[in-house]
């Protein structure tokens, strides 16, 4: 009896827990050759979540061990690229992220989301990391500078995978259910603080530890 996987995006659970699964790993291949930096524009309920999942657990040097566990059956287990299980991986989900609220609750709520996925970081990885990551209550681009250097003393760069940022845009531009471009621009002008985060992002892939 198959077991089909109908809104489960956790690709380990997936695999580990005999769910049906329609293997896509050969695509690994073509993201890589894509380029570095990639953005899915897939609609809504079409796997990105999964699609991101699947790269996590490939990717992670700490789930080496479990690479022919978790793709030894699959398409790209008969073939690996070179890069499987080299990478720190970190990953931001912006659909947990509250929505609601006036500017200063976003971006308290951005804030606390991304620091809470660097304290993760910190210790899934503490016994790779030399350097004590430090966060920043305040200020989660300085938490991200400091994983940074954190990551920087090891021989791994990280991976930053980044899920549902359309969900969160979206909440925020129908904040309590009505249209709002005043609170979309708010977070997205140049001195907002998501575009303050991707320009922290795009400065760490120049050579300072991002993948």
């Amino acid at each position: 009896m198959l077991k089909f996987s109908y809104g489960i995006s956790n690709f380990h659970r997936i695999i580990t827990a005999n769910f049906f699964f329609v293997d896509r790993t050969k695509h690994i291949q073509l993201i890589e050759d894509a380029g570095d930096q990639l953005l899915f524009l897939r609609p809504r309920r079409f796997g990105k979540s999964l699609l991101l999942s699947m790269l996590e657990n490939y990717y992670d040097v700490a789930k080496a061990d479990e690479f022919e566990r978790l793709f030894g059956n699959l398409a790209i287990g008969q073939n690996p690229t070179p890069l499987h299980n080299q990478y720190l991986i970190m990953k931001w989900d912006f659909s947990v992220i509250n929505a609601q609220g006036e500017i200063a609750d976003l971006k308290h709520a951005l804030h606390d989301h991304l620091n809470d996925s660097i304290q993760d970081f910190a210790v899934r990885y503490q016994n790779l990391l030399q350097y004590q990551i430090k966060i920043n209550p305040q200020n989660a681009v300085s938490s991200f500078e400091s994983a940074l250097t954190a990551i920087k003393q090891t021989p791994y760069r990280l991976y930053l995978l980044i899920d549902e940022y359309d969900n969160f845009a979206n909440e925020v531009m129908m904040g309590r259910g009505k249209i709002s471009p005043s609170r979309y621009k708010a977070l997205l002008s140049a001195e907002g603080s998501l575009k303050t985060f991707f320009r922290a992002v795009k400065s760490a892939s120049s050579g300072r530890g991002l993948f």
